[in-house]
């Protein structure tokens, strides 16, 4: 093998017909962009959206409902979860960096921990924010409730 005989794989390249190279090319003229209009031009951009001078649909539809851009998202995080990690890995300290590597939540979320489920062992929990049984049930095991204020 040398560079005489080197081919793109098969299938690799489609063999389309240039397009605007005369009229002798079978694809010259109006270079199959129709004869006129926006898009028949040179730097034309179809926006999103653009119904061609029609209402667009997004404006043509009713807006309903409100959205309230301070709301804060927490990921919730219930007890039996926490119970099932102590167990298998030995765990007593929850903190944001134990969530984390065990793939509970992402760099950015904020953290719940929610009542469902049982505890076994005392365990020291630090989140954002408690539910009231999720608290009461790690309190009444020995363990430790803290509140991270962020």
């Amino acid at each position: 093998m040398n560079l005489s005989n080197l081919k793109p794989a098969e299938g690799s390249i489609k063999h389309s017909k240039r397009i605007g190279r005369g009229a002798g090319s079978g694809k010259g003229g109006t270079s199959t962009r129709g004869n006129k209009g926006a898009k028949a031009r040179s730097g034309y951009h179809n926006k999103i959206g653009y119904e061609g001078g029609q209402m667009p649909l997004y404006r043509r539809v009713p807006k309903f409902g409100f959205k309230n851009f301070n709301r804060v998202e927490y990921v919730g995080i219930n007890i039996d979860l926490l119970n099932s990690l102590a167990e298998s890995k030995n765990i007593t300290e929850f903190n944001i960096d134990v969530f984390k590597q065990n793939g509970l939540i992402s760099a950015t979320d904020k953290i719940k921990i929610l009542g469902r489920g049982e505890l076994n062992m005392a365990l020291n929990v630090t989140a954002h924010a408690f539910s009231a049984s999720a608290k009461k049930a790690i309190e009444d095991k020995g363990g430790v409730a803290t509140i991270i204020e962020k």
